[in-house]
């Protein structure tokens, strides 16, 4: 069983940084691959970054690449997205969520979810 929590979201001034965390309860974080997603209001919700639990591959939104980091240490069941040089664009819910897959972007290819963590962004 896989049981996501999610910590680390805030408000912050463009130009900022954040770190999300996700810490997995369950016995089986290292077989699963880990993604955070992000949904704003009134969208739909979408992949932001993905790191694959065979090869630690790393994935990610194009309008990310470059400011954003996928990390995970296995050893404390804990995935990371660091967030650099935030937009006001970039505010959003962020999910973290598990798929037995390697790679899948798709939302209907996880298993598990977190709670959401809410991450502002103020132009």
């Amino acid at each position: 069983q896989v049981q996501l929590v999610e910590s680390g979201g805030g408000l912050v001034q463009a130009g900022g940084s954040l770190r999300l965390s996700c810490a997995d309860s369950g016995r089986t974080f290292g077989t699963y691959s880990m993604g955070w997603f992000r949904q704003a209001p009134g969208k739909e919700r979408e992949f932001v970054a993905l790191i694959s639990w065979g090869s630690g591959n790393r994935y990610y939104l194009d309008s990310v690449k470059g400011r954003f980091t996928i990390s995970r240490d296995n050893a404390k069941n804990t995935v990371y997205l660091q967030m650099d040089s935030l937009k006001p664009e970039d505010t959003a819910v962020y999910y973290c969520a598990a798929t037995p897959e390697s790679y899948d972007r798709r939302p209907s290819a996880y298993n598990y979810w977190g709670q959401g963590t809410q991450v502002t962004v103020s132009s």
